[in-house]
């Protein structure tokens, strides 16, 4: 009886020696791990954030920022290394309550505005750590990029003949500044946009120069004028509304509308040769090299040309008393500029003569012949549909391999997207945009934006964890104890 007592206590201890050094070699494995799974918690909740925000700032914020967070006009920029380095607290309350005496307007729910805590929170995290060509790629695949025009150059010859007339040095002076800073809201020549009115209108310049004065430095609240009496010198607001009010002596098109290339991503390109494929090429066709029903597309003379807007434009309206339908009611803006983007691609390569592409009849009687969305004849079951689009190939029939220039003969380098330019300040939108063309220290070199760089967030969970391996030791500590102890209490057992 004692025997089996003895055996039965034995194995109960064994257990209970074994149970204990599993548990702390699992709590000390926990304690041990728990830093680098705080860290990656931590890395997706950031990455869930940002991708968030991005959305939102292209939703609401892009119209008067910028594409790439670059600022528009008197707007400011947001993508600067002193707002990143911004406390949050400082950021959340402007972005909340707005800015008094600003186009800012507040944006949270308390104060009238849409957005809610989290939301404000992840715009605050994208302006400190986002990065923003990323951003940029968002708000152009989302079709939301402003196409505003930034600066413009006034003519030349115009700005000489100002010099004969008295007062036309300040006059001259008043459209460059004009085309450096106005255009991008006022319109060329101050004939006005949808975002600003008209400034030469006799309304406007029947106003006093002390009211033009003082809209300029102070701005109009509720609008987008926003208050220039930070960017202005005192003589080139005097220049401005010696314009304003003397616009009847400058001539048409002494400032013209600047060209507006429309902003591309792979994404929008490739989403612009998908649309150009079911809808564009059994006219112009598969290549831009025209049809007897449509001119080329794809040609020196036209692309060189025409300026985005322009074909723009045409998509949108279509070209009366032509072949040439209104896609506006069929296509949303960012299609029709998705389309447009994929057009102008073709411009680096463009033959300085088109070779329009002749049919023989339709595609399922006459081998060879053209059939409608560009692939050659042939039956459908050996050869894809016409127009897929693959890495930017087009399969022909008979195994014959057409490579367009979609995405791998154009190079799309994000950091010199063509968006305008804007010279406030000396500041181009291109200049700006992100962490690699800032080359800021986010991490080794290569290790990608830093918002997928946990150390460039973390900081000290990075630094050695005192404490967890203070309450590694400190079990390991118990546990070595107990294995003591009861190993102790098995010596003193009796053997028989």
């Amino acid at each position: 009886m004692n025997v089996t007592s003895n055996t039965t206590r034995i194995i109960e201890y064994f257990v209970g020696i074994l149970a204990t050094a599993l548990i702390g070699a699992g709590i000390l494995l926990y304690s041990l791990q728990e830093p680098d799974r705080i860290v990656q918690a931590q890395q997706l909740q950031l990455e869930t954030d940002l991708d968030e925000a991005m959305t939102m700032y292209a939703e609401n914020c892009s119209v008067c920022h910028g594409l790439a967070g670059e600022g528009i006009g008197s707007t400011p920029g947001l993508n600067t290394d002193a707002l990143r380095q911004t406390d949050f607290i400082s950021l959340e309350k402007i972005i909340s309550r707005g800015l008094y005496d600003t186009a800012m307007p507040a944006w949270a729910i308390e104060d009238g505005g849409p957005l809610n805590e989290y939301q404000i929170s992840s715009l605050v995290t994208l302006v400190q750590s986002g990065d923003w060509q990323a951003t940029q790629d968002r708000v152009v695949n989302l079709g939301l990029a402003p196409l505003v025009p930034f600066t413009t150059e006034p003519e030349p010859e115009v700005l000489a003949a100002l010099e004969s007339i008295e007062g036309g040095d300040q006059l001259a002076q008043g459209i460059i500044l004009y085309a450096q800073e106005c255009v991008a809201c006022h319109g060329a020549d101050g004939a006005g946009s949808s975002l600003a009115p008209a400034l030469k209108d006799t309304n406007v310049q029947s106003q006093a120069s002390e009211i033009l004065e003082r809209t300029i430095l102070s701005g109009v609240p509720g609008t987008l004028m926003a208050g220039w009496d930070n960017q202005l010198m005192g003589e080139e607001v005097d220049a401005l509304v010696y314009l304003i009010k003397n616009w009847d002596q400058v001539p048409d098109g002494a400032i013209p509308a600047p060209e507006m290339p429309v902003p591309v991503t792979e994404e929008s390109l490739a989403l612009g040769a998908s649309l150009y494929t079911s809808s564009c090429a059994s006219c112009h066709g598969p290549e831009g090299q025209g049809t007897p029903r449509a001119p080329a597309l794809n040609v020196k003379g036209f692309l060189t040309e025409t300026v985005d807007a322009a074909i723009q434009q045409i998509v949108t309206l279509g070209v009366p008393g032509t072949a040439m339908p209104s896609w506006g009611d069929r296509m949303t803006d960012a299609e029709i500029q998705a389309v447009v983007g994929f057009i102008r691609a073709w411009e680096p390569n463009a033959p300085e003569v088109a070779e329009p592409a002749r049919g023989g009849g339709p595609w399922w009687q006459s081998d060879g012949s053209q059939k409608p969305g560009g692939s050659k004849g042939g039956p459908r079951w050996k050869k894809n549909e016409a127009g897929q689009i693959n890495n930017g190939t087009t399969f022909l029939s008979g195994g014959e391999v057409q490579t367009q220039p979609v995405l791998e003969e154009i190079a799309i380098d994000q950091q010199q997207v063509v968006y305008g330019s804007q010279t406030n300040g000396g500041h181009t939108p291109q200049a700006n945009m992100g962490w690699q063309a800032q080359g800021l220290d986010h991490g080794s070199a290569g290790s990608g934006p830093p918002w997928t760089n946990a150390s460039a967030q973390v900081g000290s969970e990075q630094e050695i964890n005192w404490q967890g391996i203070a309450l590694g030791v400190s079990i390991l500590s118990i546990s070595f104890v107990l294995i003591a102890v009861s190993m102790k209490r098995l010596l003193r057992l009796p053997v028989k």
